[in-house]
Formats: C-alpha cells, structure tokens, sequence
C-alpha cells in the first residue's frame, strides 16, 4: 500500500505544528519569559517608559507616548481642574503609577508614584 508515505508526511506535520507545547507543559517560566518579550515591541521597561514621559510632560507628542506605552493598562480614577480645562487622572496598576493626562492638549501633565485621586492644582497647571 501507498498509504504509509501519507501517514509519515501527517505525522511529522503534526510533531512540527505542536512542537513548543511539552516545552510549556515542562518549563511554563519560558513560555512566559518569551511572551512578555514578545508583547513590548518598544523595547523599553515600565521604568523606562515612565522616566521618557516625566522627561516630556508637558510636550506635544507625550499623550501618544501614552497611548503606545500603556495601552489597555490605564485605570481613570478621577477627573479635576487643571491644564486647559479637565485632567484626566490615569493609574497603571502593574506598575502603581498615577498619571495626569491633559485630554484638551493631548499631552501628560503629572506623574506620581501610587494611587493619586487629586494631584496639587500647582502639579497639573
């Protein structure tokens, strides 16, 4: 019968497809080390990131730098006077930093270490 080069091409297809799952099931720290490589595509840490945009709050372009950075990873806790109209105050709970988004100038205004509900209305002018 012709049937066994068939069945060696499925078998080998299927070893190939399915590979890296006993390397999970093994070693589940790898899969995850290479996932969270896999999804910052800037190539900078959460420090990183957070010291780029206290170096450029203020600045047009730092409100895109937000979005990029965090994006999906930001809580609105409260809104508050400041910038030119409302303050938008944003926490990232993975890395316990609040920051003040200026929605009307599209740019960061404040960043404080922890849950901050109200920065000083100096911080966010």
């Amino acid at each position: 019968m012709k049937l066994a080069p068939i069945l060696t091409t499925v078998a080998l297809v299927g070893c190939f497809t399915i590979w890296d799952t006993p390397i999970k099931a093994i070693n589940p720290l790898l899969a995850q080390a290479s996932a969270a490589e896999a999804k910052d595509a800037t190539g900078l840490t959460p420090q990183q990131k957070i010291e780029f945009l206290s170096k450029h709050k203020g600045e047009f372009g730092s409100g895109d730098a937000l979005r990029r950075y965090f994006f999906g990873d930001l809580e609105p806790i409260s809104v508050q006077p400041g910038g030119a109209g409302m303050v938008v105050n944003l926490y990232n709970k993975a890395n316990d930093v609040t920051i003040a988004y200026c929605t009307t100038y599209d740019v960061v205004v404040a960043i404080k270490k922890g849950k901050i509900a109200k920065f000083e209305p100096s911080e966010v002018k």
